[in-house]
């Protein structure tokens, strides 16, 4: 899964300690990103993103399988996860 997403967005700031979490406990089983579209502008681009924060959610393949925009709560992204296959 890779987030989108800046310091300066409140729901990214929400979101930013649960992330880390989520980065600990998937390690070795799911790669959690959490890139930061201020820092680095042309990652909006590369992934196509109009607003942060964006989840993107990839297959083992590298296939986008859900692209969500907005807060996304541990809950939601844990039962992605499962739904994938990541347990």
């Amino acid at each position: 899964m890779v987030d989108l997403g800046a310091p300066f967005c409140p729901p990214c700031k929400a979101m930013a300690p649960f992330l880390e979490k989520l980065e600990r406990d998937y390690k070795g089983k799911a790669a959690i990103l959490v890139l930061d579209v201020g820092k680095t502008p042309d990652l909006s681009e590369r992934f196509g993103i109009s607003e942060i924060p964006t989840q993107i959610f990839y297959n083992t393949q590298g296939k986008e399988v859900l692209r969500h925009i907005g807060f996304m709560s541990e809950e939601a992204i844990r039962a992605q996860l499962k739904k994938m296959g990541v347990h």
